[in-house]
This record gives structure tokens, C-alpha cells and sequence, in this order.
């Protein structure tokens, strides 16, 4: 340690505000760069390659690897549309002829176009490539360190198959290969049903680490296992506007004043009583006024309707909208759209598109704006009153939802994304032009598979599950050394002789060491060093040397015992190797 590139550091770091984040910086496992860009130290890059081994040779089994570049042309995103797109959110530059060109967010344009060069005929396929490659994407709020950067490390692999019952085996393949690499790493995750946004595709999973500090929200059903991030969640929609077999011809009641969901209700009540219980919000049908911006700028007027009784969840909405965003109406709109009566608007609104939560379901009943002023609508039923333009997933779910598969109860956790998988279909390959010859001859649009494993994020989310007060507990297949051997009291003399001695004995037997012969420090500094840096077994060289013996300690249990410093080194490696 004495020679080592690192530096602790005593308190919290200001810009720091998750565990892992925090001990990373601390323990000089990392240092930062610029804002969501870091650099790796010589521990932190340790633990990066465990990863990174572990990793490879799990998709060793199932691929084979390639290695692409991270500059690229903006040709092939042009092709698939992504170069528009992906609006800000990739890095842009041009060469010195003028020509665009852009960091790499992600390379399913690229691999396509490689298969598409090297493959022509059915013998070259099923087909699965993969890369370990660094990976830009200009994240608008880059936070918690490595657990959210503008750069990480990616692995990213692709399977081509000939139909769709080759890619669900190779869709199938990755997913066990993924659920053998965390399994190895001591991660406990869930595989959840996800969006697939932009990426298109017949099926896509997350695979999510919980934890507090995770971004990604998602329910699960502890009766039935379903499981399932919130952009794609659906709850029944029995739970909202119960449906009715006869209901009497929608009509047209004054409301004067009644302009939000609560003054409905209290009118409705106060003038046109049920008779049966009284009205509710989740009676109303709420719709939203906003404009949605195209990556090419251009906005276009959208209303969503969502049950009285939600919130609208901005990220679900942001989800099934990708790649174009959208903000609320604001009044220059509505003057813009006089058809529209704030406050007032229903779902027939002349000429703008309306998109309806898949919690209302056709044959439902509800109270909705009539686009008058004053006037609401009661008794208007989905499927015979009006047709929306389309379904969408944007209220928010709640905890104690029932399971959209037995009716369970859902559970609301928070989790941190570990590795996503798409069975994408022929989306790219037919931009592309991606194409072989069969048996008999004919063209073929391969259909392709995409998953990816965040590696540099992985170092956080272990940082984040493997922690204590004074500091990390790196498990023992990924942290950066095997033992830490420190010396209590002075850096010389025999007890010190000792300590190298037994670094050199656990170094000739394979093990890694990481040995603190820093000069002049206390002992109470060793020991805090070595809890906070975290490797699995910390040996003590202390007064018990000059009875033959050594302390070891677990870092993670904190149990304590004494070996015979003459056995130490082979006691040591049989312990390592019983625990790895």
C-alpha cells in the first residue's frame, strides 16, 4: 500500500449522496472526472475485471466476441431513424471533412450492418456476437457516481436467427446466461416484464437489483410472481369505472364552476345524486391536455385520459411516447385550440388526438368533460358513446393494486437495472437491409435479438449491497485482493518482517495481497482503512506474533480467530478457496 495508487479519504464527499458512491470515492476505488464521467483507480479497476471476467466467460458458452468501434458514422443511425431519435441524449461531432459522427450509445445499427457484410447464406446462422465496449449517452441528470454515468462499460451481444422460434431459443439462452453471471456475482435480482419503447420487439425483461436507491420502480405479486417495471405495468380495470350492461343514454348536465375532479364530484353530489352511494372521483374520467414534441421539433396537441382518481405517472407516459416528449398545455396552447374548453375537455375533442389508459375498459361508465364551459357528461360509455385513437399506459400504480394475472396485491419496490434483454424482431435488419438466402433460395429478413449488461455499473450496485457502517465488503469474487494484511503498532521491527513474510508465503500460493506497509500511521488507521476498502479477510500482524501467532478477521461477519503464523499462509489459502 505503500506504493499504490490511491488516496482514502476521511469524510464524506459533498457531491456524494448514495452508499456506494460515497465508499467508493472514499475507499480511492474511483475518482471523478466531470460531471456522470469517472475514472477507474488501480482497486476500482480490480473489481471492474472480476466483473468483466465473469462476465466474458459466461457469454464464452453462447457467443463469440467481437470488438466495434466507439467513434462512429451517422449514416447507420440515419437508416434506422435513431440519429434523429435520439435527440440530446447521444454525443455529436463532426471529422475534419465536415463528416457527422457520434460517440456510441449503442450498437445494434452496427453489428447489423457487420452480419449483413460477412453473412449471406442460412449455414452461417443461428448466429450470436457480443463486445465488452465503453458506451456514451449524454444523461441529462447524471447521478450516485458509476450507477448512472455519461460513459460506462457495456456489454452488449446480439443473436441472428432465421425465424422466430430460433430467436426464443437465442432470447432464451442469453436469459439463462444472465441469470447464471448474477447468480455468480452474489446479486439478488428479479427478472420484471418491460417496456420495449423504442426498441420494438415481441418481448423484453429487466433484470433489477432492489435497493432504495434504484431509479427503476416495480411491482410484484407475492401470490402469483408476476413481476413487472411501472412503464409497463398494467393493473385491471375493474379497480376504476365500473362496467355496466345497461346503461341509460349518456346526457348533458350543468356543472357550473366544477373545473377539477374534486368540484366535480361535490356537484354531481349536490345536484345529481346517484341514489345508489355516493359519486367518487374514480367515477370521473380525467383528460389531460398536452403537446408532444418530435425529435424534429415539431409539437402537435395530444389529450390522455386517466381515471379522476389518479396521478399521471410522467415516466410511463414518457415511455410509450418515446422518442418524443411532452409537457402540459399551457394557456397560449389553449388559445391556439379554442375546441378545447379548459377544464371541460372530454374525449371528442374536434381533430386532436386522444389516447385513453388501459385501465378504462370498453363498456365502462363516467363522468367526463362535455367541451363546454359549465357542462359535464354522465353516463358516457367507452366502446359505444366514442372510440379513442389508442391505448396507453399512463396512470400511476399503487400499492395494493391487484396482480393484473391472479388478483393478488401488487408490491411496490425500487430497483437498480442490472442487464435488460429484446427479442427486437426484424426492426433493424429490415432498415437495414439485413437479408440471407434459405434453402430454397428465397430472402430471408433475419430477425434479431439485443441484451446488455451494464459491467461499470455492476462495481456500484455491489458497493451498494455489500456495506456497513465503517465501510465496503466486497465478496470475495470480485473484490480487488484476497486478504489484507496489516500490521498493529509500527511498520518495522519483527512484527512488520512478519507481515511481508506472510504476503510473500499467501503470494507464492496464489493469492492476492494487499499489504499495508504505509509508514508512520497508527493503528486505529490501519484498521479504519481496512474495514473501509473491504476485502473478505483482513490477518492483524500484532503482539501475537511474538507467540507464533496472527489474528484473522472476517470482514464480513467480523468473527475473529487466531492461526498459527507458521500455518497461517496455508490455512489462509484453503480458506480462500473453500469461499470463492
Amino acid at each position: 500500500m505503500s506504493s499504490l495508487f490511491f488516496s482514502t479519504l476521511r469524510e464524506d464527499p459533498v457531491e456524494a449522496e448514495v452508499p456506494s458512491h460515497i465508499l467508493l470515492l472514499r475507499g480511492g476505488y474511483i475518482r471523478r472526472c466531470a460531471p456522470g464521467i469517472y475514472s477507474f483507480l488501480p482497486l476500482g479497476w480490480r473489481v471492474h475485471a472480476k466483473i468483466e471476467a465473469i462476465v466474458r466467460e459466461e457469454m464464452d458458452l453462447i457467443a463469440q466476441e467481437i470488438h466495434l468501434p466507439a467513434l462512429l458514422p451517422r449514416e447507420p443511425y440515419e437508416l434506422s431513424n435513431r440519429w434523429t431519435e435520439y435527440g440530446d441524449e447521444i454525443f455529436r461531432l463532426k471529422d475534419r471533412k465536415g463528416n457527422d459522427m457520434l460517440l456510441g450509445p449503442t450498437h445494434e445499427e452496427i453489428f447489423t450492418l457487420l452480419v449483413k457484410d460477412v453473412c449471406s447464406s442460412y449455414r452461417q446462422f443461428p448466429l450470436s456476437l457480443y463486445q465488452i465496449q465503453w458506451k456514451y449517452r449524454d444523461e441529462a441528470r447524471p447521478r450516485a457516481g458509476v450507477l448512472r454515468g455519461r460513459e460506462f462499460l457495456m456489454k452488449d451481444s446480439y443473436s441472428f436467427d432465421l425465424d422466430d422460434e430460433g430467436l426464443a431459443a437465442s432470447y432464451a439462452a442469453h436469459r439463462a446466461a444472465y441469470m447464471r453471471i448474477f447468480d455468480r456475482l452474489g446479486l439478488d435480482y428479479v427478472a420484471v416484464h418491460a417496456h420495449s419503447g423504442a426498441m420494438g420487439g415481441s418481448a423484453s425483461e429487466e433484470f433489477l437489483c432492489p435497493s432504495e436507491v434504484g431509479e427503476d420502480r416495480f411491482v410484484t405479486c407475492p401470490k402469483c410472481g408476476y413481476a413487472s417495471n411501472l412503464e409497463a405495468a398494467e393493473v385491471p380495470g375493474s379497480t376504476t369505472g365500473a362496467p355496466m350492461v345497461e346503461v341509460p343514454p349518456a346526457q348533458v348536465v350543468d356543472t357550473p364552476g366544477a373545473g377539477t375532479i374534486d368540484s366535480v364530484v361535490a356537484c354531481l353530489e349536490t345536484h345529481h345524486p346517484r341514489g345508489d352511494r355516493p359519486w367518487r372521483a374514480g367515477d370521473t374520467l380525467k383528460n389531460l391536455a398536452l403537446m408532444v414534441r418530435s425529435p424534429s421539433g415539431d409539437e402537435t396537441p395530444l389529450i390522455v385520459g386517466i381515471p379522476g382518481d389518479r396521478e399521471l405517472d410522467q415516466r410511463r407516459l414518457e415511455a410509450h411516447l418515446y422518442p418524443a416528449t411532452f409537457r402540459p398545455m399551457s394557456d397560449e396552447d389553449f388559445s391556439a385550440h379554442p375546441e378545447l374548453v379548459k377544464g371541460y375537455i372530454g374525449p371528442r375533442a374536434a381533430g386532436i388526438r386522444y389516447l385513453l389508459d388501459a385501465m378504462v375498459q370498453p363498456g365502462s361508465s363516467w363522468v367526463t368533460g362535455a367541451n363546454q364551459p359549465d357542462r359535464h357528461v354522465v353516463g358516457l360509455v367507452v366502446g359505444r358513446d366514442f372510440e379513442p385513437d389508442g391505448s396507453v399506459l399512463a396512470a400511476d400504480v399503487r400499492e395494493g393494486d391487484p396482480c393484473p394475472r391472479c388478483r393478488g396485491e401488487l408490491r411496490m419496490q425500487r430497483g437498480i437495472e442490472l442487464g435488460h434483454i429484446f427479442a427486437l424482431g426484424r426492426k433493424f435488419a429490415a432498415a437495414l437491409g439485413l437479408a440471407v438466402l434459405d434453402q430454397e433460395g428465397k430472402p430471408v429478413t433475419v430477425t434479431m435479438g439485443s441484451y446488455g449488461i451494464g459491467i461499470s455499473r455492476i462495481v456500484a450496485v455491489l458497493a451498494e449491497k455489500n456495506h456497513d457502517d465503517a465501510g465496503l465488503v466486497w465478496p470475495r469474487r470480485v473484490a480487488p485482493a484476497d486478504l489484507h494484511v496489516l500490521v498493529a503498532g509500527r511498520s518495522d521491527g519483527a512484527t512488520s518482517e512478519a507481515a511481508q513474510r506472510l504476503a510473500a508465503e499467501c503470494s507464492a500460493r496464489g493469492l492476492t495481497v494487499l499489504l499495508d506497509d504505509r509508514p508512520g500511521l497508527s493503528a486505529g488507521e490501519r484498521f479504519g482503512d481496512a474495514d473501509l476498502l473491504g476485502m473478505p479477510t483482513i490477518v492483524v500482524c500484532g503482539r501475537g506474533v511474538a507467540r507464533g501467532l496472527v489474528e484473522t478477521k472476517d470482514r464480513a461477519t467480523g468473527e475473529r480467530s487466531e492461526i498459527a503464523l507458521d500455518e497461517a499462509a496455508g490455512r489462509l489459502e484453503s480458506l480462500v478457496s473453500q469461499r470463492r
